[in-house]
C-alpha cells in the first residue's frame, strides 16, 4: 500500500543558485507499477553453464533487446538444489567468479520480445576478456550499451571499461565502425580514457563519455569522434565528480550525471558562451540523497533514476514524486540492477549484475499513468 513520508533531504532544482532553499518534498514510496514477465528470458549457454553477470540491456525496439554480460559461469557439479537458471539463484557471484569458472563467450547478445536468443556476437568476444598485458582485471566484459535516440544508422555504443574504450559497432554487428579512446591504455588526455563508464548523445550526434572513478570527467566529442572538450575531475566540489556511473541528456540539451560515490545527481547545461565554471557548460542543479545511483533515464520532463535495489522518478527540477523498492533474489527484484531500458511500449528491463540475469517488466492492468516510465522520447529513426 501506498504510504507518504517525508523525505529528509535536500532538493536543489535547475536554476542552482548561490544560497538554494532547503526544501522538504513529500515522496510517494509505493509498489512497482509493474509485472515482471517470470522466465522471460530464455537460456541457451552450453550444458553446464549460466549467464554472467548482466552489465547492459538496450531495448532498440519490442522485438529486440541487447544484453551484455561478463561472460559464462561454470556451474558446479553436482547442481545444487534450487537452480533458478541463473548463477545467483545458488549463491554464486558473477562478478568475482573463481578462476576457470569464467568462458568468455556470448558476451553480447539479442532477444526478441519473448526473450529468446535471435544474435550473438560471438566475433565480438575477444575483445572484452577480464585479461590486459597477461593480468587480471576485476570485473571485464562490456559496462554499458546504448544507441543513439537521432542516429539513422543505429550505430551500437558499447562501454568497454577495463580496456577504456567505447566502441561503435555497425547496428548489426558486422562492423567495429570506430574506437573512442585506446585499447588497453588509460590515461587523461584528449584520446584516453581510465575505466569509462556510460556514453550518451546529442541531436546533432555529439557524445559524452562518462570517463569514470579515476579521473571523474565528462568528455565531448563530435559526431565523427573528435575531441571537443572536457570538464570536472576527483572530488566532491560543485561540478567535481567521485565514481561517474552514468550519463544521460534531455531533449533540452541538459546533461545529467549520476555522481555514484557522491550519492548525488548533477545537472549541466551547454551554453552558447564561455562561464566562469568551463567554456560552453554551466552547472544547474546537484541533486543529493541517491544511494549508489547506477542508471538514468529521461523521457519529455521525467527522469527516472535506478540504485542498486530501487526506482526514483523525478522531474526536470529534481522534485522527486514517486518511489519503489526493488531489493531482493525473487522475480522482479535484484541486487544489483547496473543499467535499465524502456522499450516503445512502455515495457522496461533491468540488467542485473549480482544476480546474473536481465529481466523485463510489463504495466500492471490500471497502473497510474504518472507511476509508469513513458516510451522512448523522441522514438529511434
Amino acid at each position: 500500500m501506498r504510504r507518504l513520508i517525508l523525505v529528509l533531504s535536500v532538493i536543489v532544482g535547475a536554476g542552482l543558485v548561490a544560497n538554494p532553499i532547503s526544501l522538504q518534498e513529500r515522496l510517494i514510496v509505493g509498489e512497482s507499477p509493474y509485472t515482471v514477465v517470470d522466465n522471460w528470458l530464455k537460456p541457451f549457454a552450453d550444458n553446464g553453464y549460466a549467464w554472467g553477470a548482466h552489465s547492459a540491456v538496450y531495448a532498440e525496439s519490442p522485438d529486440r533487446i541487447f544484453v551484455s554480460q561478463r561472460g559464462e559461469i561454470r556451474l558446479p557439479d553436482p547442481l545444487p538444489s534450487g537452480f533458478s537458471g541463473f548463477v545467483g539463484s545458488i549463491g554464486l557471484n558473477p562478478l568475482q567468479p573463481e578462476e576457470g569458472q569464467r568462458a568468455w563467450r556470448n558476451v553480447i547478445f539479442v532477444v526478441d520480445g519473448n526473450g529468446n536468443m535471435i544474435e550473438s556476437w560471438t566475433q565480438w568476444d575477444e575483445l572484452f576478456g577480464d585479461t590486459i598485458a597477461g593480468e587480471q582485471q576485476y570485473g571485464g566484459g562490456p559496462h554499458k550499451i546504448r544507441i543513439n535516440q537521432y542516429d539513422p544508422e543505429r550505430r551500437v555504443w558499447v562501454v568497454n571499461s577495463n580496456r577504456h574504450v567505447v566502441y561503435g559497432f555497425s547496428n548489426d554487428g558486422s562492423e567495429l565502425l570506430m574506437t573512442l579512446g585506446e585499447e588497453g591504455v588509460s590515461g587523461n588526455d584528449e584520446t584516453h580514457f581510465a575505466l569509462p563508464q556510460d556514453i550518451a548523445f546529442m541531436e546533432d550526434g555529439t557524445m559524452f563519455v562518462a570517463d569514470g572513478p579515476d579521473n571523474g570527467r565528462i568528455v565531448k566529442f563530435d559526431a565523427e569522434g573528435n575531441y571537443v572538450t572536457h570538464w570536472g575531475g576527483p572530488g566532491s566540489g560543485r561540478g567535481e565528480f567521485n565514481s561517474i556511473h552514468a550519463i544521460a541528456t534531455d531533449i533540452r540539451g541538459n546533461i545529467y550525471v549520476a555522481d555514484r560515490m557522491n550519492s548525488r545527481i548533477q545537472v549541466f547545461n551547454q551554453t552558447t558562451r564561455s562561464t566562469w565554471y568551463h567554456p560552453n557548460i554551466s552547472p544547474i542543479g546537484t541533486w543529493p540523497d541517491f544511494d549508489t545511483p547506477t542508471d538514468i533515464y529521461i523521457t519529455g520532463y521525467d527522469v527516472w533514476v535506478s540504485g542498486l535495489t530501487y526506482m526514483v522518478k523525478l522531474d526536470v527540477n529534481g522534485n522527486r514524486l514517486f518511489s519503489y523498492d526493488l531489493a531482493g533474489d525473487e522475480p522482479g527484484q535484484f541486487l544489483g540492477l547496473h543499467q535499465f531500458s524502456v522499450d516503445s511500449d512502455g515495457n522496461w528491463y533491468g540488467a542485473g549484475n549480482r544476480l546474473g540475469r536481465t529481466q523485463k517488466f510489463s504495466p500492471k492492468e490500471g497502473a497510474s499513468f504518472a507511476e509508469l516510465m513513458a516510451a522512448p522520447d523522441p522514438p529511434l529513426q
